[in-house]
């Protein structure tokens, strides 16, 4: 394996070395549960799980590290205006949110650590902080404690700006600080916040800035120094350019490649809970899109390029994806179902090359091609060839139809059952209807599950049903 990637840190495309031979840890900026996850915030999950597949296909041990931010500022004024313990609204987005990642086949985190869990980890890196010169407590009596932006002489190379170009830090009072640049570790609690949201700290009662967060919880679960630390662009400037500063400054190595992907806009502008611009799940699945299809439309373009979503550019990617689903279908029903075996050299070279998943995908549609003609001419040790290389390809994008995750086992449930055997039932009435030559019931049985998305194929070894595109 001599994966590349890109890295923002040098802005160039690396070979990717790990830190320690045969192992690789990631850590992934997650969400701040204040609200449902929109699919922007899947396509972030989803494009680190084809990341860590690729990993694991190639024999490395990954150590997966995705955090809940469960406090910040937007969470507390959700918890003032609904009168509801903030808690109660963080834990119940994070339920949303890690049964959306199930419905699309994620692979579930090495580690899932919450903020609130790792509150004495981010008083013991402020205090180191302090110690060495790089923060400061707010001097107003607020209990606000500041990292000192002008003790960094990298701040902003990650990002690529200029100190004297940034404008003020906005998470707390100008005022406060030596720099308006500075930005929070500890925030003093206020009178105007719920009063269960603070914690004793040696700067008094409060809650953790956004930044310290993560670094803490990198620190925790990887060491000082890991391999890849991941999340979407927009989190480059400030949130990453602030964990950089403060884990450098306390003398840790940190993030040894810095890997972002794209945004996922709606029309000209960024998806986003605060803008009010978002697509969920719920409107994906009523639009007739299982979550299987709407991962496929998240995974086949590069993992940085920008996604303009719309309804009908999902729909054509759902439509492509059943066409895979049926080539393994049929294929399934001509040679029985045939493992994973090798990915082509072409998809191998795609993925190695910065997870280049629109090539791979190229490379997977040439298989299911030579797939289909084989299927075509009868020629079985073809189908066997073309099915167990397209299983690979498919495993690892993570949208293969015979996962258990989208069939029904051990992370997927039986959902998959149940719909099978109620198919099945349908399709028990519409044979003894042909059987009594009764053509109106039979054609009404069809009829009724192709109302309900069921596309069904007479064929020589029975009916065949598939998802399809419902009236």
């Amino acid at each position: 394996m001599t994966l590349r990637l890109y890295d923002t840190a040098t802005r160039s495309v690396r070979d990717f070395v790990p830190r320690e031979s045969g192992k690789v840890g990631v850590y992934l900026c997650g969400l701040t549960v204040q609200a449902p996850p929109h699919i922007g915030h899947l396509r972030s999950g989803v494009n680190y799980d084809v990341l860590r597949r690729w990993f694991l296909h190639n024999g490395y041990d990954v150590t997966f590290v995705r955090n809940i931010t469960d406090i910040d500022d937007k969470i507390l004024d959700k918890a003032c205006e609904q009168d509801r313990p903030f808690w109660s609204i963080s834990y119940a987005n994070e339920l949303i949110l890690s049964a959306a990642y199930r419905s699309l086949n994620v692979l579930p985190p090495t580690y899932e650590p919450r903020a609130t869990g790792h509150v004495p980890e981010m008083h013991e890196l402020i205090t180191r902080l302090i110690a060495q010169g790089h923060a400061y407590p707010a001097m107003d009596g607020s209990g606000d404690v500041y990292f000192d932006v002008s003790s960094y002489p990298a701040y902003g190379e990650l990002s690529g700006q200029q100190p004297d170009a940034m404008r003020a830090a906005e998470d707390a009072p100008a005022f406060a600080k030596r720099d308006p640049r500075d930005f929070a570790l500890w925030k003093g609690h206020k009178a105007s916040e719920p009063a269960d949201a603070s914690w004793p700290s040696p700067w008094g009662r409060g809650r953790p800035g956004w930044h310290i967060e993560c670094s803490a919880m990198c620190w925790r679960y990887l060491g000082t120094e890991f391999d890849i630390h991941g999340g979407g662009l927009d989190l480059t400037f400030p949130h990453h350019e602030n964990e950089v500063a403060q884990s450098k400054a306390a003398g840790f190595g940190f993030a040894r490649y810095w890997v972002h992907h794209g945004l996922l806009n709606l029309g000209t502008a960024k998806m986003s809970k605060s803008l009010g611009n978002v697509i969920d799940l719920a409107h994906v699945t009523a639009i007739g899109v299982r979550p299987v299809e709407l991962r496929y439309y998240l995974v086949s373009p590069h993992y940085r390029s920008r996604i303009d979503y719309s309804d009908e550019a999902l729909r054509e990617s759902a439509v492509a994806y059943r066409r895979i689903e049926g080539f393994v279908q049929r294929a399934v029903e001509r040679v029985g179902r045939i493992g994973a075996g090798a990915p082509p050299a072409a998809f191998a070279a795609a993925m190695d090359d910065d997870l280049n998943t629109s090539a791979a995908t190229a490379v997977l549609h040439d298989v299911l091609r030579d797939g289909n003609t084989a299927l075509a001419d009868g020629d079985d040790d073809a189908t066997r060839v073309a099915l167990a290389s397209a299983r690979a390809m498919l495993d690892i994008l993570g949208v293969d139809p015979l996962d258990p995750g989208y069939t029904g086992g051990e992370r997927g449930g039986d959902l998959r059952a149940v719909v099978d055997a109620l198919v099945a039932l349908a399709l028990e009435q519409r044979a003894q209807a042909r059987q009594r030559k009764d053509w109106a019931s039979a054609d009404a049985v069809r009829d009724q599950l192709k109302h309900a998305g069921v596309v069904v194929e007479d064929t020589s070894h029975g009916p065949r049903w598939t998802i399809g595109e419902q009236d």
